[in-house]
């Protein structure tokens, strides 16, 4: 899902060039997800790092737009980049590296749909992702890691609204063994709960903002007819504020709506939890 800047802990990786991939296939998992699969092309000189591997995703707009991109990204090099018109200058948001598969290579990118294609109501990046066709071009760079905990964590804290958690799902599929801790994860509906690779030690709990599994076990009271949304990021702030925070030290990791990382952040520090132990980022603001 897309994503702002992390901050300057990221572990960054050994070469950072523009690489042009194809699209292989893409797919509905959920009612907001879609995953499309790239390969082809330069993926060979692609390096996988596990855990919330991220990069920078460009998408035509025209056929030959993608040569106009810099061959890195720097901050002379994006300036270019934006003195390019409209009309032509590809599209740039920011993805996690939901899997990848050295066979082929191949590196599936997990797209959270919000609104339709059909109707225009989709961003370009979301539209994109449910009307791209095998062989179609897009360019990546490769930005790293941002999960960098100390080399002495046995315990971790993880949480994540729906644009996180294919970041969260290459965390808890990279976390070494004997790895303790809680993962907390909050999904639009109960069908956008996507398999995980777990580790034995942590457990997860997935937070539905609407719906049946949403419900709360008792007989809940009459909702107002004029009862606002759900809010994004609060169910899984709350549930991730319950957590006792006396015990085992741990990492915590927390990304999401811009409100989740910095309220959760703050109560984390405020409970005794070392700045340096805690990596957060906003990937998106609620407007």
């Amino acid at each position: 899902m897309a994503r702002g800047n992390l901050n300057s802990t990221r572990i960054k990786p050994r070469t950072s060039e523009l690489l042009i991939l194809r699209v292989l296939r893409r797919e509905r998992l959920s009612p907001h997800f879609a995953r499309v699969t790239l390969g082809g092309g330069d993926a060979k000189s692609f390096v996988p790092m596990g855990y919330d591997q991220w990069f920078r995703l460009f998408l035509p707009v025209s056929e030959d737009s993608l040569t106009r991109l810099p061959p890195k990204l720097t901050t002379l090099s994006y300036a270019k980049y934006l003195t390019i018109s409209k009309a032509s200058r590809p599209v740039l948001r920011n993805y996690s590296v939901r899997a990848y598969r050295p066979e082929g290579p191949e590196i599936d990118v997990d797209f959270v749909l919000h609104g339709s294609a059909a109707d225009g109501t989709a961003g370009p990046a979301a539209a994109w992702a449910e009307t791209c066709e095998p062989d179609d071009s897009v360019a990546i760079i490769d930005e790293g890691i941002g999960f960098n905990p100390p080399p002495e964590t046995r315990r971790v804290v993880l949480a994540a609204d729906e644009s996180g958690l294919p970041a969260l799902a290459g965390i808890l599929a990279s976390l070494p063994p004997g790895t303790r801790g809680h993962a907390f994860a909050e999904v639009p509906s109960p069908e956008d709960r996507l398999p995980l690779d777990v580790p034995e030690g942590v457990e997860l709990t997935w937070i539905v903002r609407e719906g049946p599994a949403a419900a709360p076990a008792a007989v809940p009271a009459p909702v107002p007819a004029t009862a606002p949304a759900p809010v994004p990021g609060a169910g899984v702030l709350d549930a991730a504020r319950a957590l006792p925070l006396s015990g085992e030290p741990f990492y915590g990791w927390v990304v999401g709506e811009s409100a989740l990382p910095a309220a959760l952040r703050r109560h984390w520090v405020r409970g005794g939890v070392p700045k340096e132990h805690i990596i957060f980022c906003g990937y998106w603001r609620r407007r």
